[in-house]
């Protein structure tokens, strides 16, 4: 069966572009302040939504989204809070694919035939899941596809040619490419470097590959959607909502509408970018 994931992914393709793919984190600063920025990416600009799971050592991440999470946390997240985001989201949108992302501990925590159902029942269409290895498939990615939800993977730099087909056995929805080694936000990505190892993907995979971690203006975004299938931007995008908080902790008036300002501008480096390579 066909996903909205599939379904994005094959438009952008039969368009000659890139998706370009956004991160916020779920219940940043509150409830209502992320729906705000929530309901506004689509127009803004983002093919595919990665909404973060708030949990309280998210070790992949950077400052940013750490801080991000910390806010979420102590404004009252939760995962059924999550997932009434996407619930909401999806009385006015039904075409944007939503993928969670974040740590297995929520999802343990919740309990994973619970998380399944509510999951799927909200309008969520794919996990990513950091630290639950390929041998570990049995404790939720097995569960989540036969739910029919895709389980993207996440390879990197060190992932060589004789660890991609684990990881690749049993993922779905498109792979992300870590272009960096370390923690999100920590640096930028080489498009050179990025080309070559998403061709390196490529040669085990027909999915597509969308590449994130560093990506901060429109220049490196375009700059990787020539090179992969998409472009995933969080930490900036995390960084302009913090610098759009009043002193109560609140988002500003104005603060969703330079949060997706900046959105725009970076939908627009992504979806120009091969456009701009031909010329």
């Amino acid at each position: 069966m066909s996903t909205r994931l599939d379904k994005r992914f094959a438009k952008l393709k039969a368009e000659g572009r890139s998706a370009f793919v956004t991160f916020i984190t779920a219940c940043d600063p509150d409830f209502d302040g992320s729906f705000e920025v929530l309901k506004g990416l689509p127009a803004a600009g983002a093919d595919v939504i990665e909404l973060g799971m708030p949990f309280t050592d998210p070790m992949a991440d950077g400052p940013a989204i750490q801080a991000s999470s910390q806010r979420a946390l102590k404004a009252g997240a939760t995962m059924h809070k999550t997932l009434e985001l996407v619930t909401r989201f999806r009385k006015d949108d039904h075409d944007t694919p939503i993928v969670l992302m974040g740590y297995y501990n929520p999802i343990y925590h919740m309990g994973v035939d619970k998380f399944l159902a509510a999951a799927k029942g909200a309008g969520v269409d794919g996990l990513i899941v950091v630290d639950l290895p390929p041998e570990e498939d049995d404790e939720l990615c097995e569960p989540a596809m036969k739910a029919g939800l895709n389980f993207i993977r996440l390879a990197t730099p060190t992932t060589d040619d004789r660890r991609l087909p684990a990881v690749l056995a049993n993922t779905s929805g498109f792979v992300y490419y870590v272009s960096i080694n370390g923690i999100t936000g920590s640096a930028s990505p080489q498009a050179r470097d990025v080309a070559a190892a998403v061709a390196r993907i490529k040669r085990h995979t027909s999915l597509p590959v969308a590449v994130g971690f560093g990506i901060r203006t429109p220049e490196q975004a375009a700059a990787i959607a020539r090179a992969a299938d998409g472009a995933v931007v969080g930490s900036a995008i995390v960084d302009a909502i913090a610098q759009e908080l009043d002193s109560a902790g609140k988002l500003k008036s104005t603060g969703a509408a330079k949060v997706l300002a900046l959105v725009s501008d970076l939908a627009r480096g992504v979806h120009n970018a091969r456009a701009t390579a031909a010329e």
